[in-house]
């Protein structure tokens, strides 16, 4: 980065600092774990929704923790869950017995090709590392194309011999005929040996529709969910204002936009110069 943006970004750590004194002056020691959290969460958040300006050292600050924390995180998470328990507890049992596993000789393969995958840092030998890659992809595939066998497409043949009248449940054939009808229709619009005229070209735009439907209640709920974690992160930044937080959102907030002002005027400064 040039000098001005590290300038910047010192400007907006000595203000970050100075606020946090005064926090604590006036906060007590008592508090400080929570007052000292509602401060990073609202810096952290802040940052990320910096970015609606432009690329800004606010924002990856923000996103260099994010990526590492999370890199670590699982890292630890994946040692203590997987690594500790089921390989160490089943090769070395009597050492590790939080497991609660027997010995198994089985699992010398993982640990061989876990080794073989640290090659890939060495790179006289980082061909090795090909062997536990195509294990894994091969692995997941296979696992990932029969759990779709059995959830997507055995279900869905299952579902679409169900009788469409059902007698006493209107709802319920309402439900069926829905389903038979768009799974025939959808498959028919992919069937491309046959121009798509007449009653088969009917049917092909139904299909359409069908497709238009599912695509838009997939991206309809993706983007709920999404709302869902704005609206928690709003409600956080509100919480972090109130005087029991010591207004750490707000005068964060007031820090950033101070300091985006002040870069945003030297960038047109060195522009005009230009």
């Amino acid at each position: 980065m040039s000098r001005d943006v590290w300038t910047v970004v010192a400007l907006g750590m000595i203000a970050v600092l100075t606020a946090l004194t005064v926090m604590f002056l006036s906060w007590g020691i008592g508090n400080h774990s929570v007052g000292f959290g509602f401060w990073v969460g609202s810096v952290l958040t802040l940052g990320i929704f910096s970015y609606l300006y432009k690329d800004n050292p606010f924002y990856k600050f923000a996103e260099h923790v994010f990526v590492g924390v999370s890199a670590a995180y699982w890292i630890a998470i994946a040692y203590w869950t997987q690594i500790d328990r089921n390989l160490w507890g089943r090769l070395l049992p009597e050492q590790f017995p939080q497991g609660g596993h027997e010995f198994n000789g089985f699992y010398i393969i993982p640990l061989i090709l876990g080794i073989f995958m640290l090659c890939r840092l060495i790179p006289s030998i980082g061909w090795i590392s090909r062997w536990s890659l195509a294990f894994i992809v091969g692995l997941y595939a296979g696992l990932r194309m029969y759990g779709f066998l059995q959830s997507n497409i055995m279900e869905q043949a299952r579902d679409t011999l169900r009788p469409i009248i059902v007698p006493g449940s209107l709802v319920d054939s309402i439900n069926n005929f829905l389903l038979v009808v768009g799974v025939l229709s959808a498959l028919l619009y992919f069937f491309f040996s046959k121009e798509h005229k007449g009653v088969f070209g009917v049917v092909s735009r139904v299909g359409i529709f069908f497709l238009m439907i599912s695509f838009g209640a997939s991206f309809g709920f993706a983007v709920m969910g999404r709302i869902s974690l704005l609206i928690g992160r709003f409600d956080y930044l509100i919480q972090a204002g109130t005087p029991s937080a010591g207004r750490a959102s707000v005068v964060v907030a007031v820090i950033m936009i101070l300091v985006l002002l002040i870069q945003a005027f030297k960038d047109k400064g060195s522009a005009e110069e230009a």
